[in-house]
Protein backbone atom coordinates (compact mmCIF):
# COMPACT_ATOMS: atom_id res chain seq x y z
CA UNK A 1 0.00 0.00 0.00
CA UNK A 2 1.10 3.55 -0.54
CA UNK A 3 0.24 6.82 1.16
CA UNK A 4 -2.28 7.58 -1.58
CA UNK A 5 -4.34 4.38 -1.60
CA UNK A 6 -8.00 4.78 -2.55
CA UNK A 7 -9.27 3.10 0.62
CA UNK A 8 -8.15 6.09 2.71
CA UNK A 9 -5.94 4.06 5.02
CA UNK A 10 -2.61 5.22 3.66
CA UNK A 11 0.45 3.19 4.62
CA UNK A 12 -0.38 -0.02 6.53
CA UNK A 13 1.47 -1.32 9.53
CA UNK A 14 1.93 -5.06 9.85
CA UNK A 15 3.46 -6.87 12.84
CA UNK A 16 5.88 -9.72 12.19
CA UNK A 17 4.27 -13.12 12.91
CA UNK A 18 1.05 -11.53 14.22
CA UNK A 19 -2.40 -12.47 12.94
CA UNK A 20 -2.75 -10.01 10.07
CA UNK A 21 -6.08 -10.74 8.37
CA UNK A 22 -9.10 -12.99 8.98
CA UNK A 23 -11.06 -14.23 5.98
CA UNK A 24 -14.51 -15.79 6.32
CA UNK A 25 -16.06 -18.00 3.68
CA UNK A 26 -19.72 -17.01 3.22
CA UNK A 27 -22.41 -18.46 0.99
CA UNK A 28 -24.25 -15.16 0.42
CA UNK A 29 -22.11 -11.99 0.42
CA UNK A 30 -24.99 -9.50 0.71
CA UNK A 31 -26.55 -11.43 3.61
CA UNK A 32 -23.18 -11.70 5.40
CA UNK A 33 -22.52 -7.96 5.02
CA UNK A 34 -26.00 -7.16 6.38
CA UNK A 35 -25.47 -9.50 9.35
CA UNK A 36 -22.05 -8.17 10.40
CA UNK A 37 -23.09 -4.55 9.85
CA UNK A 38 -26.23 -5.01 11.97
CA UNK A 39 -24.63 -7.12 14.71
CA UNK A 40 -21.28 -5.33 15.09
CA UNK A 41 -21.37 -2.15 13.00
CA UNK A 42 -18.76 -3.44 10.56
CA UNK A 43 -18.18 -1.58 7.28
CA UNK A 44 -16.80 -3.01 4.06
CA UNK A 45 -14.75 -2.28 0.95
CA UNK A 46 -16.44 -3.95 -2.01
CA UNK A 47 -14.23 -5.78 -4.51
CA UNK A 48 -16.89 -7.26 -6.75
CA UNK A 49 -19.71 -9.77 -6.34
CA UNK A 50 -17.62 -12.38 -4.49
CA UNK A 51 -15.44 -10.45 -2.04
CA UNK A 52 -15.68 -7.63 0.51
CA UNK A 53 -12.90 -6.36 2.77
CA UNK A 54 -13.70 -5.71 6.43
CA UNK A 55 -12.72 -2.15 7.30
CA UNK A 56 -10.66 -1.73 10.46
CA UNK A 57 -9.63 1.44 12.26
CA UNK A 58 -6.29 1.71 10.43
CA UNK A 59 -6.53 -0.86 7.61
CA UNK A 60 -8.61 -3.80 6.49
CA UNK A 61 -8.82 -6.44 9.20
CA UNK A 62 -10.20 -9.25 7.07
CA UNK A 63 -12.60 -10.18 4.35
CA UNK A 64 -15.72 -12.04 3.30
CA UNK A 65 -15.18 -14.44 0.39
CA UNK A 66 -18.02 -16.28 -1.38
CA UNK A 67 -17.62 -20.04 -1.41
CA UNK A 68 -19.89 -23.02 -2.07
CA UNK A 69 -20.06 -24.06 1.60
CA UNK A 70 -18.69 -23.25 5.03
CA UNK A 71 -16.62 -25.88 6.81
CA UNK A 72 -16.87 -25.46 10.58
CA UNK A 73 -13.97 -26.12 12.85
CA UNK A 74 -10.43 -24.89 12.98
CA UNK A 75 -9.39 -21.73 14.82
CA UNK A 76 -12.11 -19.86 16.68
CA UNK A 77 -12.29 -16.10 16.03
CA UNK A 78 -13.14 -14.30 19.28
CA UNK A 79 -14.39 -10.71 19.32
CA UNK A 80 -14.33 -8.38 22.36
CA UNK A 81 -17.42 -6.61 23.71
CA UNK A 82 -17.84 -3.91 26.33
CA UNK A 83 -21.52 -4.93 26.73
CA UNK A 84 -21.88 -8.70 26.34
CA UNK A 85 -25.66 -8.95 26.73
CA UNK A 86 -26.17 -6.19 24.15
CA UNK A 87 -23.90 -8.15 21.79
CA UNK A 88 -25.98 -11.31 22.29
CA UNK A 89 -29.11 -9.33 21.44
CA UNK A 90 -27.50 -7.71 18.38
CA UNK A 91 -26.33 -11.10 17.05
CA UNK A 92 -29.82 -12.61 17.45
CA UNK A 93 -31.58 -9.59 15.93
CA UNK A 94 -29.19 -9.64 12.97
CA UNK A 95 -30.02 -13.31 12.25
CA UNK A 96 -27.22 -15.13 14.05
CA UNK A 97 -27.80 -18.27 16.11
CA UNK A 98 -26.39 -18.58 19.64
CA UNK A 99 -24.64 -21.96 19.92
CA UNK A 100 -23.25 -21.54 23.47
CA UNK A 101 -25.09 -19.13 25.75
CA UNK A 102 -23.08 -16.73 27.93
CA UNK A 103 -20.80 -18.59 30.31
CA UNK A 104 -18.02 -17.61 32.71
CA UNK A 105 -14.38 -18.52 32.36
CA UNK A 106 -11.29 -17.33 34.29
CA UNK A 107 -10.98 -13.67 33.34
CA UNK A 108 -14.42 -13.03 31.88
CA UNK A 109 -17.55 -14.25 30.17
CA UNK A 110 -18.35 -15.18 26.59
CA UNK A 111 -20.81 -16.73 24.16
CA UNK A 112 -20.54 -18.49 20.80
CA UNK A 113 -22.70 -17.99 17.73
CA UNK A 114 -22.97 -18.88 14.07
CA UNK A 115 -23.50 -16.32 11.34
CA UNK A 116 -26.09 -16.94 8.58
CA UNK A 117 -23.50 -18.85 6.51
CA UNK A 118 -22.60 -21.14 9.43
CA UNK A 119 -19.27 -19.63 10.58
CA UNK A 120 -18.82 -20.01 14.33
CA UNK A 121 -17.36 -17.09 16.29
CA UNK A 122 -17.32 -16.09 19.96
CA UNK A 123 -17.63 -12.79 21.81
CA UNK A 124 -16.08 -12.18 25.22
CA UNK A 125 -16.16 -9.51 27.88
CA UNK A 126 -14.21 -8.87 31.05
CA UNK A 127 -15.82 -9.67 34.40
Amino acid sequence: MTDSDEDGYGRSVHDHHAIDYIEFTVTDLAQAKRFYAAAFGWEFNDYGPEYAGIKGPQREAGGLAVGPQVDRGGPLVILFSEALEASVEAVEQAGGRITKPVFSFPGGRRFHFTDPSGNELAVWSEG
